[in-house]
């Protein structure tokens, strides 16, 4: 096999993808490598697949086939949720060399650097527990970086797919991650994003256990950074005493992201969702008594099996009577080997489109409403780049949200 010099890297997904595609540049760059941009001539194409809907898988092989064009002497190679959850039909694609699944780091680095191994190299995470890679890494800018504390996911929402493609709920220890901290504070950074893929489990799986609120606790109190930002959380874990920690310390940022995905109580629950649109609406509540201006966002979901349009108007107008700084919405995708896609009462793709063209509006004005709060104000921000015009761009500790490509638990 020849050894590969030059690597380029496309992320598709959320940000703990983004997060993966940072630890393998690390890793490769360290062997020497150099990194390319994605439209520029490599010896080898990586691709770090999402699989939250049907559109990201075909995206995933739309690039492998433009890697392909790009060099057609190239290795692809796959890794990843796709790669990880449905492993044979990215190894029947022609364009494909290799497909890694999660959680192999190393065979990952061997196939990318020399081509070394099997073609399909993929472990059950359900049954043999990867790993956390420990690493703070920049995904945006020099001010910012991203830790990650958990990874996997033990809840089994009917329309999700994460729970096989990324394994059994797993966590950093404690110490590691205030040791990691320490080092990203010694580096000069100004703000660390805590990210995870479904970081209300952090710690279950640790013994002695502990709970994210323990967690926080230790960092309002140890944590040399000036600014924490919490990435996600699910409304039922969002506990009284979390908001406490947080809306009292002034390292945390006063932005939380609640993912609802639905509005109507019947849906919520065929969603296997652990909480009613009430219990949600109280959590929020909860967040602005004790941070009146902190920004609240979410991810909902359109179309999902059995929501007709009596149920849609319900939702639309539950989320329009919350105060909301921003929301993303995902038309809903069936993914084979959850409990949904076996569900009847489809909704039409037409309709699914309509109604999510309809709540991104709603979600447009929100954004608007929110921002146009702060005109007038002073805000602390973090540099981060300069524009095209060379006007300097960064981040407030309040923000209405970024985009996203999948929806979170």
């Amino acid at each position: 096999m020849t050894v590969a010099t030059r690597f380029a890297i496309a992320t598709l997904g959320c940000k703990v993808n983004q997060y993966d595609s940072a630890i393998i540049e690390s890793r490769l760059s360290a062997r020497g490598m150099e990194r390319r941009e994605f439209t520029e001539q490599a010896d080898v194409y990586i691709v770090n697949t999402c699989t939250i809907t049907d559109r990201a898988d075909a995206e995933s092989l739309r690039i492998a086939r433009r890697a392909r064009r790009l060099n057609p002497n190239a290795r692809v190679v796959m890794t990843g949720c796709f790669a990880q959850a449905s492993p044979d039909v990215l190894a029947q694609a022609a364009e494909v060399d290799a497909v890694i699944g999660l959680g192999r780091l190393d065979d990952l680095e061997r196939a990318v650097a020399s081509g070394a191994g099997e073609r399909v190299m993929v472990t059950n995470l359900r049954k043999e527990k990867a790993p956390i890679e420990l690493a703070a890494v920049t995904l945006d800018g020099h001010t910012r970086a991203f830790l990650k504390l958990q990874e996997g996911c033990d809840q089994f929402c009917t329309f999700c797919i994460v729970p096989f493609s990324r394994g059994t709920s797993r966590s950093v220890e404690p110490r590691r991650v205030m040791t990691a901290l320490d080092d990203l504070y010694a580096r000069g950074f100004k703000e660390v994003v805590l990210t995870g893929v479904h970081l209300g489990g952090y710690g279950k799986d640790l013994e002695p256990q502990v709970d994210l609120a323990e967690l926080l606790e230790m960092i309002a109190e140890r944590c040399p950074l000036d600014r924490v930002r919490i990435s996600s959380l699910d409304p039922e874990e969002l506990t009284d005493r979390i908001v406490e920690i947080i809306s009292g310390s002034e390292k945390f940022c006063p932005h939380l992201h609640l993912p609802l995905q639905s509005g109507d109580d019947g849906t919520l629950s065929r969603m296997r969702r652990r909480y009613q649109r009430d219990y949600f609406r109280d959590r929020v509540e909860r967040v602005l008594r004790a941070w009146p201006n902190a920004a609240i966002g979410t991810d909902l979901i359109v179309g999902f099996p059995g929501e007709t349009a009596t149920h849609f108007e319900s939702y639309f107008n539950f989320v329009e009577s919350m105060p909301l700084a921003y929301f993303h919405v995902f038309p809903y995708s069936v993914r084979a080997g959850t409990t949904a896609a076996k569900f009847s009462g489809r909704v039409a793709q037409p309709e699914i489109k309509r109604r999510a063209a309809q709540m991104r509006e709603l979600g447009e004005c929100k954004r608007v409403e929110f921002a146009r709060r702060f005109v007038g104000t002073k805000l602390k921000v973090l540099l981060e780049e300069r524009g095209p015009g060379g006007e300097l761009r960064g981040t407030a500790a309040i923000t209405c949200g970024s985009r996203r490509r999948g929806p979170t638990n």
